[in-house]
């Protein structure tokens, strides 16, 4: 009775291990990247990334204007590719002066700046800092702390020691 026990188990065990082993053989499709295509006909979101995955293409990036995402799944289309996905992310146009005021704000609170001489200018969420910093941890602070703001993109820093 032992023995049928064990073979039992021993039976469950292999047939558990060819279960989860099936998906690991399974055939995945292929991605084909036809971001060129949809440049090449116009197509102007920032980040754009197509990519056709078993007939359907999927459509990433970021634009401020909801007419280029779906100009963009409405070439996609006319390119002969009938499913499309579209995850274009439609964000507000960043509001610069509150951004500035921000990462102002933000700048001016930690001690770890205090001496600093830092100008902030902000250009559709793409925040400039420049001016002068004692040493490389400042500049590395100020980076990151601007990062945090809501609103900000991107973050490009011309500070002097």
């Amino acid at each position: 009775m032992r023995a049928n026990n064990l073979k039992t188990r021993a039976a469950a065990v292999v047939i558990a291990f060819s279960l989860c082993a099936i998906p690991a053989f399974a055939i995945q499709p292929a991605a084909h990247d036809v971001t060129p295509q949809l440049v090449t006909a116009g197509v102007t979101v920032d980040g754009l990334r197509a990519v056709e995955v078993g007939g359907i293409v999927v459509l990433r990036g970021r634009t401020a204007d909801r007419s280029a995402a779906e100009q963009a799944a409405t070439v996609a289309q006319s390119l002969g590719y009938t499913r499309v996905a579209n995850l274009i992310q439609v964000s507000q146009a960043p509001d610069d002066e509150r951004i500035e005021r921000a990462v102002e704000r933000e700048l001016s609170v930690h001690r770890g700046l205090d001496g600093t001489q830092i100008a902030v200018d902000s250009e559709n969420g793409i925040v400039h800092l420049t001016g002068k910093v004692y040493s490389e941890l400042q500049k590395d602070m100020a980076v990151t702390l601007v990062k945090t703001v809501d609103g900000v993109r991107s973050v490009q820093a011309s500070l002097q020691r």
